[in-house]
């Protein structure tokens, strides 16, 4: 548990240096190049690739939306409840919620435009920094990877579920990139607070379990 809270931290000292390098400007010439590099080099709307591409890339994006997360969430908190694990649902609502009041929050504070040297191909709605696909994503396949990882005692299926969740994570995070409606940095960003806020949540999970005030998992 002492090892995520370090993780955690670390996690949040690094976002900490994104948004200064962004805040100052330091950061545009990087986020500026690898946008341009993902268009184009005849059509700044056109995303490199083929036109399938740039579909896939809008349903990997999906992946992170808050329809999909949010049917997701609903689905494991009833298995949860049916399973009578009441306050297992009631933690992974807070893990949860609390991650989108958290970017949401950030995204106020920081008011980033989003980018504008290359067309969107998938529409936006609120600022740029950090990337909520990518923070919420993280947060929620993160904790879900957690979740599903401490059922079994096999580590080759821990190291499943886990990498899956990053797979995910990672993937929907560069789609946004992509898709140009997000800088690098503000993906890079989104991880970085997405991964210590899902790690604090299960070290908080860890430390109700040892208090016996949420149900520890039943393994195979």
């Amino acid at each position: 548990m002492l090892g995520g809270v370090f993780f955690a931290a670390a996690m949040l000292l690094v976002f900490g240096h994104i948004a200064e390098e962004v805040g100052e400007g330091d950061a545009a010439k990087f986020d500026q190049s690898v946008l341009l590099a993902l268009r184009s080099a005849t059509d700044l709307a056109d995303p490199v690739g083929p036109a399938w591409l740039e579909e896939a890339a809008r349903d990997v994006t999906s992946l992170g939306s808050y329809v999909v997360l949010g049917f997701v969430l609903l689905a494991v908190m009833a298995y949860l409840l049916m399973i009578e694990k009441r306050a297992a649902a009631i933690w992974l609502l807070a893990s949860v919620g609390g991650g989108v009041l958290l970017s949401n929050g950030l995204k106020l504070a920081f008011e980033r435009p989003r980018p504008d040297i290359v067309a969107h191909a998938a529409r936006v709605f609120t600022s740029s920094f950090p990337s909520g696909h990518a923070t919420l994503a993280a947060v929620s396949y993160l904790t879900l990877g957690a979740l599903l990882a401490s059922l079994h005692d096999s580590r080759r299926l821990k190291l499943y579920f886990i990498g899956v969740a990053v797979v995910l994570a990672l993937a929907i995070g560069v789609s946004r990139v992509y898709l140009g409606v997000h800088y690098p940095t503000d993906v890079l960003a989104g991880w970085c607070v997405g991964a210590a806020w899902a790690e604090l949540c299960w070290a908080i999970a860890l430390w109700l379990q040892e208090r016996g005030t949420l149900e520890a998992p039943k393994h195979d």
